[in-house]
């Protein structure tokens, strides 16, 4: 599909506009006190969710509740344009951002969003993406609109458009989890194993710094994986039978 015809929306409108067509399915619906993306002809819900994935979890977890069906879509970002703009809308600049994440960046979200993952009826739907990012040029350093920042910056974000969409992986099943772990792992590992074969993985962006310990944290709260022993002050696990 050509996602030109769709970006004169936001990134979160693109993705709503595209999965409804995709599904023949209708936007905006409210059902059960919630409003929800879009409702699929075969009953089924999908939420966009573009960040923090945590802030929709009581709303999963009462639809699920309700014996629904649910989908959950989260673009990822792996590789970003940035328009700097001043308030007229006037060009300062276009680059590329030096950062590029990968599908491990995923484990950031998923602390606070564990507890939906392995529900019967549910379904994450993680699309590796390329997006441009406008920013609006401000005269002195500023917050973020959400507060977010830890320090301030000369700009804010004004809109975010999606450009292509690299991959789509799907995440259903205890398994789909488990794929996520290095193939080269011994039956016992470590946060230190899991960074190590990472970072000598081609396929990770070389900016890109694993943190075992967080993919560890996930997957043991998901009851995946289990702790074995305590070996040199390292914690090792095996993926539980």
């Amino acid at each position: 599909m050509d996602f030109s015809t769709l970006n004169e929306s936001s990134l979160h409108n693109t993705l709503k506009n595209y999965y409804a067509i995709q599904t023949n399915g209708k936007t905006e619906v409210e059902l059960h006190n919630h409003i929800y993306d879009i409702y699929t002809e075969t009953n089924q819900v999908i939420e966009i969710q573009t960040q923090n994935l945590a802030k929709i979890l009581p709303k999963i977890l009462d639809t699920l509740e309700k014996n629904i069906k649910v989908k959950v879509v989260f673009p990822l970002v792996t590789e970003k344009r940035i328009i700097v703009t001043d308030e007229k809308q006037n060009i300062i600049s276009k680059r590329k951002s030096p950062k590029k994440n990968c599908i491990y960046q995923l484990f950031s979200e998923l602390t606070g969003f564990y507890p939906a993952l392995l529900h019967k009826n549910f379904t994450l739907e993680v699309l590796l993406t390329h997006i441009t990012e406008e920013r609006i040029k401000t005269d002195k350093p500023v917050q973020s609109k959400n507060n977010r920042r830890r320090f301030k910056r000369d700009w804010n974000k004004s809109n975010k458009h999606l450009d292509k969409i690299i991959d789509t992986i799907t995440f259903s099943s205890k398994e789909d989890y488990i794929n996520l772990l290095p193939k080269e792992l011994e039956n016992e590992f470590c946060a230190k194993d899991i960074n190590k074969i990472l970072k000598e993985n081609n396929y990770i962006p070389k900016n890109y710094r694993p943190n075992g310990n967080l993919i560890i944290w996930v997957l043991n709260r998901m009851e995946i994986i289990e702790q074995t022993k305590v070996e040199n002050r390292s914690r090792y696990y095996r993926i539980k039978k």
